[in-house]
């Protein structure tokens, strides 16, 4: 059984769950609103206030189907309550961000300075060396703050790029000159 699909899922006060026909999701909150149609094999039932989420049968696809579909309405869930975070550092001598309306702007040692728009829902700060990414939908926050550190990724040797705040850059030594 998958362990993680048979959790039920507690709704808290303030949010609304929709469950439309072909399994759309529609999820309310105080953060805003979030919907997704979800697989049609799945049975999504709203029991008070818990949502279950029930497979067909036992086949490999339906039991990975089960816990991927419930975990992606608690990130729904989650995210209009709570929102999603991701932080990101630049570290590197002459390496900037700056923030001005909806455009971060990037120095990272190229000729030019890399410029990018949030995307709709998404929201950045600029806090010294840090870059906060804000928004409800898990999977766009995650996704842009990826598209921001690919710009620059940090290189083993002196640590230098944009990484993530909670990533851990493996070293590596440099060369050594001839006796």
């Amino acid at each position: 059984m998958s362990r993680i699909g048979r959790m039920p899922i507690a709704v808290p006060a303030g949010v609304t769950v929709d469950i439309a026909e072909n399994n759309k999701v529609t999820v309310k909150g105080p953060k805003g609103t979030l919907e997704r149609v979800l697989p049609s094999e799945m049975t999504i039932k709203k029991e008070g206030e818990e949502i279950i989420v029930t497979r067909p049968s036992d086949l490999k696809k339906m039991k990975s189907l089960h816990g991927l579909t419930r975990t992606l309405i608690n990130n729904m869930v989650v995210g209009v309550t709570d929102g999603y975070t991701k932080e990101l550092e630049v570290n590197g001598v002459g390496y900037r961000a700056s923030k001005s309306g909806n455009k971060l702007t990037l120095n990272l040692g190229y000729s030019h300075p890399v410029e990018m728009i949030d995307p709709e829902g998404i929201e950045s700060t600029v806090d010294g060396n840090k870059i906060i990414v804000k928004g409800i939908d898990k999977e766009k926050v995650g996704q842009y703050a990826a598209e921001i550190r690919d710009k620059r990724r940090p290189e083993p040797y002196k640590g230098k790029g944009i990484k993530y705040a909670d990533e851990v850059i493996r070293r590596k030594v440099g060369k050594t000159g001839k006796k």
